[in-house]
């Protein structure tokens, strides 16, 4: 314990310093502790001040008012040991003892209104405005329900004074009012400077970000909700000081229908169950629990394993029951202490609500390990009819449908697989031979495989549903189903033939094979014509049979041109003349016979293989002509439910051809085409990461982060874990360049905490956590930062050619370090860059670091001194000057005169005037070697100069060099600078006159 004022005062300093937490709260009882036997009071008083402030921001608020009364008692006895912002803090705190009391239901109100009453005439004592005491009674009133209008009028109208709240949570208190009275929209328009970070201060604006979520929501203000979601909650998890605040996020967790988002806010917050300084947040974080849980329990998701108090293991419905007794035991208590059911009917209304979205709100973050990921769930296809209840005409429809290509049969087919397997139905003989709807099933089925990546199993389907058909005298659909097994088995893996049991032919015996069945179908084709009605052996009459034997004839077709076109794929880039003979050969019967036979449809699909294949060997403008050909096929077919993808492949065209907004709108329609002919083989999820790209080039940054977010999801969804966290890292890219890089952060931890996402690989995480470091640097969260950038080198340094990186994460964690005040560590992680450097050489880097340790020496490290700061400026010179001339992409006149310019503010700094002068001209000289790109930082060093000759008191010489430089920037095209310059000039030149 130290033994003397001074001691305890440094320690104090030291504690100050600390986040406020339990070892924070910890230390100041032991220091208020070591300060009590010291003869003067004053050492007490700073203790007890920080010692408040500790129990203040962990919500320690059953504590709090003792505090405040034995300061009150010292300013009684002793004022004189009070500094003059000591004796500010005496009337601000009273404010704290109010809120403190109103937080713990065993304070009587008469109690509070006596604080109250006290600060009212201790203030008017000391001449202070009454406003601060107006907002406290106001505050009893809004707690209590009575009289809450006139209280509310004698605040607001009141003029703010010294010891108002700060202006950003007098907003919030402004806001929440309108909030409560149903008024939304004012609300949000009184929160703007908050929420738009024009007024902030330690408790903004998160407190207001978290109040906010639900308004936002209501008033479909969802990208907003989502961005104050994503930054805010990072700035209060884990504190019990905020705990009503993480409530709030659980909530719009719950009612953004986000559960698995609220289960990992939950986990993280498990210490909050723990903490009971402060009963009323208490109360507020565990309705927020409740309203999670209830929608949990309510979708019948109760024997969830979900994070609750320490010491045993929990269940949602276990948690729940555990947290609604106490939250309603706590809740009677305050109503009781009121002697209202204010507090009460707040808490039933919070409990009472519903979701606010009909659909998941996709918030750009992994999906929890434990729920479903947000998805928006399909619409309900619009041009799809209902599902039959009559068997037969279920049957008939689903036929129907396949015929036509509409995906939505496969709902069908399934709903007459599950009515088959559970025995609501028999075959019926209207519908033909028992074996014809096996075959169809099987197919169906062997789809559904495919979709799994499961391809043998569909390979055998398909050969069993071949066997089925020819069993029953259907050789056309046998040999367009053998064709399609056939063309599946190109794909590379190996499989057992279902006809011979011989595994899969190479390459070569596929072609042959395909090419076999080709010519089967000449042989059928000629025995039985395509045209006309004459039915061929095993038909039955119906629509059109001789349509049906076009449609196999195309399919046989369609399967070696698309094993041809996987052949191509797989060589790019290097297509071999024989495989891209083979596939263009194909492709062009394929589009002659559907043409002869008017099948515009099959017309289309031949085009799309051309278009993908220019598409890869980079010929945009055939892959355009031939996609919007293929549309106009479709068109002409009548069947707009083919025409998704060759869309969504033109919108990439398009896109990578620099034309987002028609992109857009071609990706916007194969959305809605998807979803209104209820398409569940459409590739969603790329396709709103494609909108999202198209978007941000549009600088449509709201939209860009919606879609992608939704992409992210979708992915999540399929299980596709490396293409959602690559979704991720370009979405957090979107964030951190439109500014919202809290948002960013928020979204790379997501990526970073995910275990999964190591399946994207070392070097693209790399990334993420550089870019999640420098993130966090610019938020200002430097110690933080710091650990990513020294997590990130100890990869980097494993790297064989990881050299260069490590230069560059090395200098970075150094000068990250320094600015979180670690500069031990700073000073290792310095000698750790400097022997990179030695390794890769990145001069540019390593001079911003020395230059940077110059500056944060100055300001910080003053027993070191100018001399250290000096000596970082020459080890830069150094550095420099052992940079050979002709660097390619080295800017050396810049470096060099940032290295002047940073000693010439050192040398000013130390008050050695005219050694700064001379290196201040010097960087001038030295930037005006870059030419037009050396202006704005010559502009800057002409500034200095003359800051440092006005301190020489050389106003004239100072005011002409202003005056030149000025009129040089205005001609340059930089009027900024020159205003900067200008106001300078004008100072100098009022003070010459006076």
């Amino acid at each position: 314990m130290p033994d003397t004022p001074e001691a305890v005062f440094e320690a104090l300093r030291e504690n100050h310093d600390r986040p406020h937490g339990l070892q924070r709260t910890v230390t100041a009882e032991e220091l208020v502790e070591a300060a009590e036997p010291f003869e003067k009071p004053d050492t007490l008083v700073t203790a007890l001040l920080e010692l408040m402030t500790a129990y203040e921001f962990t919500g320690e608020h059953r504590k709090s008012p003792v505090v405040f009364a034995r300061l009150l008692k010292l300013w009684d006895t002793a004022p004189e040991s009070f500094s003059e912002w000591e004796a500010h803090q005496v009337f601000w705190r009273f404010k704290w003892v109010t809120t403190s009391l109103l937080q713990v239901p065993e304070m009587p109100l008469a109690t509070v209104r006596g604080w109250i009453d006290q600060m009212r005439v201790r203030y008017a004592e000391a001449g202070h405005g009454l406003q601060p005491v107006a907002a406290m009674r106001y505050h009893v009133a809004a707690h209590t329900g009575v009289d809450v209008a006139d209280a509310y009028d004698l605040w607001a109208t009141r003029t703010r004074t010294d010891l108002s709240d700060c202006e950003a949570c007098e907003t919030r208190h402004l806001a929440w009012h309108q909030v409560t009275a149903g008024d939304d929209a004012g609300a949000l328009d009184s929160w703007a400077p908050v929420l738009g970070g024009v007024q902030s201060c330690s408790e903004e604006p998160q407190v207001s970000q978290a109040q906010a979520l639900l308004p936002l929501l209501r008033l479909g203000r969802a990208d907003e909700a989502r961005s104050h979601h994503l930054s805010g909650y990072r700035r209060v998890r884990g504190n019990t000081g905020t705990q009503e605040s993480v409530g709030l996020h659980l909530e719009f967790c719950a009612l953004s229908r986000n559960e698995g988002r609220g289960l990992e806010i939950l986990a993280e917050n498990r210490s909050l169950f723990e903490a009971t300084g402060a009963p009323l947040a208490r109360l507020e974080f565990l309705t927020g629990v409740e309203v999670l849980l209830a929608r949990l329990v309510g979708d019948g998701h109760g024997d969830t394993p979900v994070a609750g108090p320490p010491g045993r293991n929990w269940t949602a419905d276990g948690l729940l029951a555990h947290v609604r007794a106490e939250a309603d035991r706590l809740a009677a208590a305050f109503d009781a202490r009121n002697a209202t059911t204010a507090v009460g009917d707040r808490r039933r209304e919070r409990l009472a609500r519903r979701p606010l979205l009909d659909e998941p709100l996709p918030l750009g973050l992994r999906a929890s390990a434990g729920r479903a990921p947000a998805v928006a769930p399909a619409a309900p296809p619009v041009d799809v009819p209902g599902v039959p209840e009559d068997f037969v005409e279920l049957v008939r429809e689903a036929r129907r449908m396949a015929r036509a290509g509409h995906p939505g049969d496969t709902r069908l087919w399934t709903r007459i697989a599950d009515r088959l397997a559970d025995g609501s139905a028999v075959h019926d003989d209207r519908l033909g031979p028992e074996d014809l709807l096996r075959a169809e099933l099987a197919g169906q089925r062997a789809l559904t495989l495919t979709l799994e990546d499961r391809d043998a199993e569909a390979v055998a389907e398909l050969e069993r549903s071949a066997a089925l058909y020819e069993g029953i005298g259907m050789p056309w659909q046998a040999l367009s189903t053998r064709s399609r097994a056939l063309a599946w088995v190109t794909g590379g893996e190996a499989i057992e033939n279902a006809t011979d049991g011989a595994t899969a032919p190479d390459a070569e015996a596929l072609r042959a094979g395909l090419d076999a069945k080709v010519r089967e179908a000449e042989r059928l084709k000629a025995e039985v014509p395509l045209t006309g009605e004459a039915l061929g052996e095993g038909e039955a009459a119906g629509d059109d049979p001789a349509l049906g034997r076009r449609q196999h004839y195309l399919t046989v077709l369609y399967s070696r041109t698309f094993a041809a076109f996987k052949e191509v794929a797989q060589q790019l880039p290097e297509v071999s003349d024989v495989a891209l003979e083979r596939f263009e050969e194909a492709a062009r019967v394929m589009r002659a016979e559907a043409e002869s036979l008017s099948l515009p449809h099959q017309v289309a699909h031949a085009r799309q293989f051309v278009a993908e294949v220019a598409v890869r060997r980079g010929d945009a403008a055939l892959a355009e002509a031939e996609l919007r050909a293929g549309l106009r096929d479709n068109e002409a077919a009548e069947r707009p439910w083919l025409s998704a993808r060759p869309r969504a492949l033109l919108a990439q065209v398009l896109l990578a051809g620099e034309r987002p907004a028609e992109a857009m709108e071609l990706l916007h329609q194969a959305i809605a085409d998807t979803l209104r002919y209820d398409d569940a083989e459409f590739p969603l999820a790329p396709t709103y990461a494609l909108l999202g790209h198209a978007a941000s080039r549009l600088g449509d940054t709201g939209g860009a982060v919606r879609h992608l977010s939704e992409a992210a999801a979708r992915f999540d969804q399929e299980g596709a874990a490396d293409q959602a966290t690559d979704v991720r890292l370009q979405l957090a890219d979107v964030l951190a360049r439109s500014g919202q890089q809290a948002d960013a952060v928020a979204v790379l931890e997501s990526v970073l905490s995910d275990e999964a996402s190591a399946a994207v690989g070392e070097r693209p995480l790399a990334q993420a956590r550089l870019s999640l470091a420098r993130g966090l640097r610019e938020l200002e969260e430097h110690l933080a930062a710091a650990e990513e950038f020294l997590r990130l080198a100890d990869v980097v340094a494993g790297w064989g050619d990881g050299g260069p990186v490590l230069t560059l994460v090395a200098a970075e964690a150094a000068t990250t370090l320094a600015l979180a005040g670690r500069w031990d560590a700073a000073d290792t992680a310095y000698e750790r860059a400097l022997a990179a450097h030695a390794e890769a050489p990145h001069p540019h880097l390593i001079t911003h670091m020395m230059r940077e340790f110059a500056r944060l020496t100055m300001l910080a490290r003053e027993a070191e001194g100018v001399d250290a700061a000096l000596g970082h400026l020459t080890r830069a010179d150094a550095v420099l000057a052992a940079v050979p001339e002709d660097v390619e992409g080295f800017a050396a006149w810049y470096e060099r005169g940032e290295v002047r310019y940073r000693r010439a503010r050192v040398l000013a700094e130390a008050e050695r005037f005219p050694e700064a002068l001379a290196e201040a001209e010097a960087a001038i000289a030295t930037h005006e070697e870059g030419g037009e790109e050396g202006e704005v930082p010559r502009a800057e060093a002409v500034r200095i100069a003359a800051l440092i000759e006005g301190a020489l008191g050389r106003h004239t010489e100072a005011i002409a060099r202003l005056t030149t430089a000025a009129a040089r920037c205005r001609a340059a095209g930089l009027p900024e600078a020159a205003e900067i310059l200008d106001g300078l000039r004008q100072d100098y030149a009022t003070r010459a006159r006076g």
